[in-house]
């Protein structure tokens, strides 16, 4: 049985079985994953192609580096109000037309004839793009029990950095083989075929009976979109989980971001077999989040906090393994307990993503998703690389990298306050989803 409510809209914490059977549920899961990586191969396509645009149309690295960070701005200035239509409109229509519209937009840059048009182009690819991660994960987690999020949270998110690694490495292969353009293409009609099956296999009737139906738990309605929305920021424990998630993917980004030029400089690697190291570091941390994801949701199971614990554990395990392995001489040691800080540095992903989804309204999940989002953005991945670069300058980039892993004591604080907090907010909610009892476990 379920625990009683208060008030007539609560978190997405209920106890009963989603609505939807097990294998459509991860035929869901599938699609919105394989979409997910889509994403992030159309994003990250136009890296392998730098050296080619840059020979055929003679423009500078400031402008290539636009290419890029266009759709980096895009996402951060539209994701919560897209997020915040899909939840009033339609997720799975706001996927849709999101997965087209990325996928037509990638076409259009295998056809642009100069850098204004690769622009508009790059430009459309960021308004296609912005609200998928958000609502995306929304959807997954409306056809699964509440006992498998953070795990759910972590492979989801991770799929960016598989993404990532994918769209690079096809992308230059691609590239190098055909040119340019046949890269973009390949990227585009993979999209759009995905976002076909999509819209045939996943629609809004088949997920009404696992989201709507727990959305209107208590009111038999959907409740009015402006008494939901405080509910963001409702509680210090959801604030902490932003804030924490956003502060460790400061450190995951700035890895992520410079371990290519740490194995070029310190490692003498060339550029192409850093990068090619520098992936394998990528895939590393996604698995990270996976795997955190995986114990932080076994440990819950009698113990609401515990995901908590595991939040903790991971920053603390990322300063230690990171500041022990920046600060020993080049060599295999390093590398290992580098990697070691890399798999877990971004592992807190999956237990905040599940604490967010705990604490805010189902009605507006992907708002609420789309907040982390923006916490994550704003607090780790904007400035994570252009502050490690900063003392860099000053410090030499081993001597910045030696710092960097400093933020997660900050981390840990922050995690630490909502851990105190939480199982206080989810009274004053009026559910403790995981001392409620057993939720039945989903399996492959």
């Amino acid at each position: 049985m379920g625990l009683h409510t208060v008030g007539t809209s609560v978190p997405d914490t209920s106890s009963a079985a989603p609505a939807v059977s097990r294998s459509y549920a991860w035929l869901v899961f599938a699609l919105s994953f394989g979409l997910l990586l889509s994403d992030y191969m159309s994003r990250q396509v136009l890296n392998a192609a730098f050296p080619l645009l840059k020979a055929e149309w003679l423009i500078s690295d400031a402008e290539l580096g636009t290419l890029s960070g266009v759709v980096a701005l895009m996402v951060g200035v539209l994701t919560f109000p897209l997020s915040l239509l899909a939840d009033r409109w339609g997720r799975v229509r706001i996927l849709v037309l999101s997965a087209t519209a990325w996928s037509l937009a990638t076409l259009g840059c295998a056809i642009a004839a100069s850098y204004g048009q690769m622009f508009l182009g790059r430009f459309m690819v960021g308004v296609g793009e912005a609200a998928y991660g958000s609502v995306g994960i929304a959807v997954v987690l409306s056809v699964f029990p509440v006992g498998v999020r953070a795990t759910l949270s972590g492979a989801f998110i991770a799929g960016g950095s598989f993404g990532s690694v994918l769209g690079v490495s096809i992308g230059g292969a691609i590239a190098q083989e055909y040119g340019w353009r046949w890269a973009f293409g390949t990227m585009g009609f993979f999209g759009l075929a995905l976002a076909a099956v999509y819209g045939l296999v996943v629609t809004e009737k088949r997920l009404g009976s696992a989201s709507t139906s727990r959305d209107n738990a208590t009111s038999g309605e959907r409740p009015p979109i402006r008494t939901q929305l405080p509910r963001l920021f409702s509680s210090v424990s959801v604030v902490c989980a932003y804030i924490g998630s956003g502060l460790q993917m400061f450190i995951a980004m700035s890895l992520l971001a410079w371990m290519p030029s740490f194995l070029n400089r310190y490692y003498a690697m060339p550029p192409g077999e850093a990068g090619l190291v520098a992936g394998v570091f990528a895939l590393i941390g996604g698995t990270g989040m996976i795997l955190c994801g995986i114990v932080a949701d076994r440990l819950s199971r009698k113990a609401s906090t515990r995901k908590w614990h595991v939040a903790i554990a991971c920053s603390v395990g990322s300063l230690v393994l990171l500041m022990a392995g920046f600060h020993l001489p080049t060599g295999l040691l390093q590398l290992v307990l580098i990697a070691a800080g890399t798999l877990v540095a971004a592992g807190t992903a999956g237990p905040a993503a599940a604490m967010v989804a705990n604490l805010t309204p189902a009605a507006i999940a992907a708002t609420a998703f789309a907040t982390l989002t923006l916490a994550n953005s704003l607090f780790g991945l904007a400035p994570g690389p252009a502050v490690t670069g900063m003392l860099a300058d000053h410090l030499g980039l081993l001597g910045a990298l030696q710092v960097i892993p400093l933020v997660a004591l900050v981390t840990g604080v922050v995690f630490t306050i909502g851990k105190f907090s939480y199982e206080k907010d989810l009274c004053r909610l009026g559910l403790l989803p995981d001392l409620a009892p057993k939720t039945p476990e989903l399996q492959s």
